[in-house]
């Protein structure tokens, strides 16, 4: 996979303290095609904030998703175990709860409740409904545009373990003020 850098367009640089000045929108550059993502600024800041730095540093880039499981979630991260995602499919274990208005609704952008480290922020987005999950993953955006790219991601085939047989990932994340 190509692993190119994370672009601001339009601006030179987003070290502004205003949220306004922040971009609204990171389109998801995939194996599969793009993917537009609203971010929301005004409810999830701190987490928008973060997502906002890795991607200026290119974390994303060169990302895989490592676990696709139909009808329920997409995650890519760096880690390699299935962990927090079959426990919240298959057992239904709890998390710390952080108050949030927004619900996991098809096609929200959402990452762990934990604390994170730069290592450890994870993405996932829903393809369903999943009300399961808003006690776990804070939302911090929605898909725009893309959801047949999403929709094509959740379609591949995948091992017992939820794991995609053929890699695919993030090659690159583009930030922007608006679309």
């Amino acid at each position: 996979m190509e692993n190119t850098q994370s672009v601001l367009e339009g601006e030179s640089s987003f070290m502004d303290p205003k949220k306004s000045d922040l971009p609204g929108y990171a389109i998801l550059n995939t194996a599969k095609g793009s993917i537009t993502v609203e971010l929301f600024k005004d409810s999830s800041p701190e987490v928008v904030d973060q997502f906002l730095d890795l991607c200026q540093r290119g974390h994303f880039n060169g990302m895989l998703f490592r676990h696709v499981i139909k009808h329920y979630v997409i995650q890519a991260g760096d880690s390699d175990k299935l962990g927090a995602t079959e426990d919240w499919t298959l057992k239904g274990k709890h998390y710390s709860q952080l108050e949030s208005s927004l619900k996991h609704e098809a096609f929200m952008l959402g990452t762990t409740k934990a604390k994170h480290d730069n290592k450890e922020f994870e993405l996932f987005i829903t393809t369903a409904p999943i009300p399961d999950l808003n006690e776990k993953l804070t939302v911090f955006g929605k898909v725009v545009k893309g959801e047949d790219v999403v929709q094509e991601i959740e379609e591949v085939d995948t091992d017992e373990h939820y794991r995609p047989k053929s890699s695919i990932g993030i090659h690159s994340v583009t930030l922007k003020q608006s679309i």
